[in-house]
């Protein structure tokens, strides 16, 4: 974290009890992060799965990517760790991965924020997320990585974006256990958000000082169509779900209750929640300018969602509405653009600026991380029949060639120069620091 004098080092200076340090006036996150998707299922036409690492040459080539993070000065950074490797039958477990890549992160001064689940499971898991022993799965594996690391990495996000997990698996189908349509959403998002409550509780009977950061996609919904309001507003709705979800927050006044049920919940499944919900203590935001915004018409009568390139005010929007909702810490745990090198620049420069808007209304937006560090291999490739060189992605602060060697852009002296300035370039946090500790300790 690149921050002012008075803050430690991010990871394992923020323990549970180190938490009031995120909302010191001074205090800013700076990060980065490697794509880390795992689809560890083949495509019936393709026989292709979808590991990241694999793709991006990341298994072999994690010691120099590391040191390119090292290089930026970042003191933090998310980073997966593949569980169908770690876990690759039920009861064995292999850590030699996990082992040589937190230590090294350790050793050159970073500490990472574990991303325990990225989309796939070990295939062993039969039904993936509607496995009835998931969340237990989830837990255990959860349990050995805290136990593993103990008193040396405070921060795990237990499953990264449960909204978009519950999309492709559950709503499009294309993903474990492929199931289609709004039934299928809510059915696989029940299980993921339960896995999410029992990794927490998990992880914290391992060490109360772990800090639990709640990742997730988030949108903005818009239309300027009158008869499509009510539902613009439940799709708006369904982006807070799963933290909704976590949390306890839906109980019969909520607006999703009687949707939900309509879906297929029942009442004891959403009781559950309010009986074993979880504090949330830092929230972190994945958004993009091409894919965050979405528009909603009815051409013809037909439902149609547009996606224009969004500008930087997003954030400011959505940076309220997720404090006003929760009153808790926020970062942005992803965001970059797609193309060019100048309009990922002009992209990082905006977007900064909106940080600093939020931060001096007194919003605690406490980090910032450009994601990915390089390029990646997009999600079309599992069913498409082009080489991976075809679905590289130039989003990331190093392009990838088409050898994966990783070239070196102009943005990195920029982030970097950005991680130096600790909050200067987003300014300080405004208003009162009382006020915003009394709602995260």
């Amino acid at each position: 974290m690149g921050s002012g004098p008075s803050v430690g080092r991010f990871g394992v200076g923020l323990s549970k009890s180190q938490l009031n340090n995120l909302t010191e006036a001074t205090a800013f996150l700076w990060a980065t992060g490697i794509e880390d998707t795992f689809i560890t299922d083949p495509w019936p036409q393709t026989g292709r799965t979808l590991d990241e690492y694999e793709l991006t040459n990341h298994y072999e080539r994690w010691r120099s990517d590391l040191n390119l993070m090292a290089a930026l000065g970042v003191r933090t950074a998310r980073y997966g760790i593949p569980w169908h490797k770690i876990n690759p039958a039920r009861g064995v477990w292999d850590w030699s991965w996990a082992d040589q890549t937190l230590e090294y992160l350790l050793q050159v001064g970073i500490d990472p924020i574990v991303d325990l689940v990225h989309y796939g499971l070990p295939r062993w898991i039969d039904g993936a997320y509607l496995n009835p022993e998931f969340p237990q799965y989830m837990a255990d594996y959860a349990t050995r990585a805290a136990e593993r690391f103990r008193g040396r990495i405070h921060l795990y996000t237990p499953l990264n974006e449960p909204r978009v997990t519950s999309w492709y698996c559950g709503k499009l189908g294309w993903w474990p256990p492929n199931r289609r349509g709004w039934t299928g959403f809510v059915e696989v998002m029940l299980a993921i958000c339960r896995g999410i409550v029992r990794t927490v509780e998990a992880l914290q009977r391992v060490d109360d000082e772990i800090v639990p950061v709640h990742v997730d996609a988030t949108d903005l919904y818009e239309t300027l169509d009158p008869s499509l309001q009510i539902e613009c507003d439940r799709r708006q709705e369904i982006v807070f779900l799963a933290l909704d979800l976590i949390s306890g927050r839906i109980d019969d006044t909520h607006p999703l209750r009687a949707w939900l049920l309509r879906q297929g919940a029942s009442n004891a499944d959403l009781d559950w929640f309010l009986e074993r919900k979880i504090e949330l203590n830092l929230i972190g935001i994945n958004l993009y300018p091409m894919f965050s915004r979405k528009v909603l018409s009815r051409p013809g009568g037909r439902l149609r969602m547009r996606m224009p390139y969004s500008s930087a005010d997003i954030i400011d929007r959505l940076g309220e509405l997720y404090w006003e909702r929760y009153r808790v810490p926020i970062f942005i745990s992803e965001t970059a653009s797609v193309g060019s090198v100048h309009r990922r620049s002009e992209w990082l420069q905006d977007s900064v600026q909106s940080v600093r808007n939020l931060r001096s209304r007194g919003v605690p937006m406490v980090g910032y991380t450009w994601w990915p560090l390089l390029a990646l291999v997009t999600w079309a490739y599992r069913q498409g029949t082009n080489p991976p060189e075809f679905y590289l992605k130039q989003m990331g602060l190093w392009d990838l060639d088409s050898n994966l060697n990783r070239v070196e852009t102009k943005l990195v002296q920029v982030y970097r120069d950005l991680v130096a300035s600790g909050c200067a370039r987003v300014g300080e946090l405004a208003g009162a620091v009382e006020e915003r500790m009394a709602h995260v300790s």
